[in-house]
């Protein structure tokens, strides 16, 4: 028998795998592991994953997003959906889960195709024509559209489902809270909405149901000075510390006695009050510094009764600019109209034994909100910003389009029943890659019940009698363990968000499909990975185990 030697012609170390059973079938079973892990992160009942860091940082979460981000995959095949899901974030902000969920399901439904005789070429023709179909068929299955992204109850709606999935029993609380920080930011051209205007604050101490929105920013120090509050603040913003110019060369200067000393030192101050003062006069009640604040400015900023933030952020910098309307000044003294910011009200409160400094804006048009996020451990707070981050892009992509599908399962049966009848008018071995594709749908209502302890199998098959009466709206109740229309429970997820997440998972399945040769070259030398078996209480090292 004749063996391929392909390595020979290589460098020294390449592996080189090929067919079926070496690279299409491995790649396969990596995907389905990838996809088994994030599987029981879905749905209102999702359960959290501990995952601790190369830097012992501990994250407990369900966000796939974040759990993909973390594991450090380092399997190509599983690489590929990990990218895609990374895409999924970057394009819409949500549905990242459904991304490896279904692509992972598609692979196993590929596999059993592959091992009763049908060839790679069919089965992605079938994947192919399937996918174009189901572009087809989402038009139709729009259950609810969000025609005023203005209104409070309407978004808190449309946006309840996003956060549920993240934190279920706080979604009615920070639906409501997402929907009104990215109301009071929503510019005249909607399009032109930016997630970054809606920021988060997280305290820790009392619980969710004491989160609130604030228009406007917050910056979570104390001030520097002893004016805690001001009305109708005139803000000027510094890029630069506060005090006395230094020169940038080296220098010496010959003081010959006392008097001269203290002429020169008189001579600082009276140039530096001449400047804080004409800070005052322009009517500048608030100071924001970029930098240090020296001790005789800080005198001197006391005198003239103006209010003094300290911050070493430039992108917080930038942001309060944004807030109160100000640009950014390199020079020290009096700002220009234009250059002057402008907000309702500035004060120091204590939430949780952590003083910030809280910069209110009243006009409905804020530019910049920030939802001040309450809870008792880091964990829980980190899990909540997580969940208002999708609740945010949710209502980014809705203003781009407002159109929303029913959730909790519905349209994913909705497709699998409408291609299953696809299927059967299509000539040739395509169709059992088709009805395969159909049925790679049913995972995600199939997961939906499983982790919320229902009988996935008679809810699969309940679902099916439901959308055969055509009422294509149905999903699961997660809550009274029963099928419910979508439309009745709000829950509905976003048209783009899941036409991007099927596209997404659909094109990494066929590529993974079409790859019948694994070419590894040599890893290169450098130091190796520590075990991680005492950090990780006793589960071994994986050293090494192969990367296939």
């Amino acid at each position: 028998m004749l063996v391929s030697r392909a390595q020979d012609m290589m460098k020294e170390g390449t592996k080189h795998l090929s067919g079926q059973e070496e690279a299409v079938l491995r790649n396969i079973e990596a995907c389905k592991e990838l996809a088994k892990i994030i599987r029981t992160s879905l749905g209102p009942n999702g359960m959290n994953k501990m995952v601790i860091t190369a830097q012992e940082k501990l994250i407990v979460t369900s966000d796939a997003g974040t759990i993909v981000k973390e594991l450090e995959i380092v399997h190509p095949a599983a690489k590929m959906i990990v990218m895609a899901s990374k895409r999924q974030e970057e394009e819409v902000g949500d549905h990242t889960n459904l991304v490896i969920i279904l692509a992972g399901e598609l692979l196993q439904q590929a596999e059993a195709l592959l091992r009763v005789g049908l060839h790679t070429s069919d089965i992605i023709t079938g994947f192919e024509k399937a996918g174009d179909k189901v572009e087809e068929m989402l038009q139709n299955m729009v259950a609810y559209k969000a025609e005023n992204l203005h209104d409070l109850e309407g978004m808190s709606r449309a946006l309840k489902a996003a956060v549920a999935a993240k934190h279920i029993g706080y979604e009615d609380i920070l639906s409501r809270l997402i929907a009104e920080a990215c109301i009071s930011t929503l510019p005249k051209n909607s399009k032109n909405f930016s997630v970054d205007n809606v920021r988060v604050a997280k305290i820790a101490g009392g619980g969710v149901s004491d989160s609130f929105t604030v228009k406007g920013a917050i910056v979570s120090r104390d001030v520097e000075g002893t004016i805690k509050r001001v009305s109708n603040a005139k803000i000027a913003i510094f890029t630069g510390g506060i005090g006395v110019a230094k020169t940038e060369g080296k220098g010496t200067l010959v003081l010959k006695n006392a008097e001269e000393l203290l002429g020169f030192n008189k001579g600082e101050e009276a140039a530096l009050e001449k400047l804080i003062k004409q800070i005052a006069d322009s009517g500048v009640n608030v100071v924001i510094s970029g930098g240090a604040i020296d001790e005789m400015a800080m005198h001197f900023l006391e005198k003239y009764k103006l209010m003094v933030i300290k911050t070493l952020s430039k992108f917080e910098i930038r942001r309060l600019c944004k807030t109160v309307g100000a640009a950014p000044m390199v020079r020290l003294g009096a700002p220009t109209a234009e250059e002057m910011g402008h907000c309702t009200e500035v004060y120091v409160e204590e939430m949780g034994s952590q003083k910030v400094i809280i910069l209110k804006q009243n006009k409905d048009d804020s530019g910049v909100a920030t939802i001040v996020v309450r809870a008792a451990t880091e964990n829980v707070l980190d899990d909540i910003e997580r969940a208002i981050e999708d609740g945010v892009n949710i209502y980014k992509a809705l203003s781009k389009d407002n159109r929303m599908l029913a959730g909790a399962g519905a349209t994913e049966i909705e497709l699998a029943k409408q291609l299953k009848a696809y299927a059967e008018t299509t000539p040739g071995q395509e169709q059992y890659a088709i009805n395969k594709y159909a049925e790679s749908f049913e995972v995600v209502p199939r997961t939906i019940a499983e982790n919320a302890g229902m009988n996935a199998s008679e809810i699969i098959s309940t679902l099916y009698s439901h959308h055969m009466k055509n009422d294509k709206f149905d999903g699961v109740d997660v809550y009274e363990h029963k099928i419910r229309s979508a439309v009745d429970m709000h829950v509905f997820d976003s048209y783009m968000a899941k036409f991007y997440a099927i596209k997404l998972a659909t094109n990494t399945a066929i590529t993974i499909l079409g790859i019948d040769q694994l070419i590894m070259a040599k890893p290169a030398g450098g130091p190796k990975m520590p075990s991680m078996g005492g950090a990780m209480g006793g589960m071994g090292s994986m050293d090494n185990e192969p990367a296939f």
